[in-house]
């Protein structure tokens, strides 16, 4: 006789009795199928683990990071920029204001507001350390970095930022947004928290956060 597979049916001689019972009892078998069927059906409305992955926290180590560097990481599909801030970066920031659209971050989607609680026009929860969503308010390009404070061609009083080639878009070392460029808001300040002097946890805010003092 032929080795049987898991999934082929068995045959085999069905006298009258059993039959009966057989035939009484393939409703509730059904019924009961039906319920074990649905079960996987069910739980794919449920996020996958791909999904879940995709929004999962990142945990970024900058522990190595210098003055003027930028560590990218990704999440949820978003490149996210970590920039240590030099203390003339962090001077130059308050002299802007008045060439910037939103200069004090009023619009509350861009950044959680606790990013916002120490001194506004930083857009962080340390100072020298900024935390941005890399992606261009108009249309989703990827802005280049230029940190240093020296003329560019395209603004000669530059006092570094983020620069978009594509529409010329510009941006602080904040990420807030220039007058007078297509992008209509700042760049986005994703939820994040320090779980150490060296560790962020991108995604996940202070408030939402069970580790030992996280800021």
């Amino acid at each position: 006789m032929a080795n049987q597979g898991v999934n082929d049916p068995i045959h085999e001689p069905v006298n009258a009795g059993r039959r009966r019972f057989l035939t009484a009892t393939t409703a509730v078998v059904g019924a009961v199928g039906a319920g074990i069927a649905a079960v996987p059906f069910i739980k794919s409305w449920n996020p996958s683990a791909r999904a879940k992955l995709a929004g999962a926290p990142v945990t970024a180590d900058i522990s190595a990071l210098q003055e003027g560097q930028r560590l990218i990481y990704e999440w949820r599909g978003q490149p996210i920029w970590i920039v240590k801030r030099s203390k003339a970066i962090l001077d130059a920031l308050p002299t802007l204001d008045s060439h910037l659209r939103d200069p004090l971050s009023e619009n509350p989607e861009q950044q959680p507001a606790y990013v916002l609680q120490g001194d506004p026009e930083l857009r962080s929860i340390k100072p020298e350390i900024s935390v941005l969503v890399g992606l261009c308010t108009h249309l989703g390009c990827s802005p280049e970095i230029k940190a240093e404070i020296r003329p560019e061609p395209f603004d000669p009083e530059w006092k570094g930022g983020y620069f978009c080639p594509c529409h010329k878009s510009r941006f602080d070392m904040a990420g807030r947004v220039f007058e007078g460029v297509p992008a209509p808001t700042n760049l986005v300040v994703p939820p994040h928290h320090y779980a150490d002097d060296n560790t962020i946890v991108i995604g996940v805010d202070p408030s939402q956060s069970n580790t030992p003092g996280a800021a």
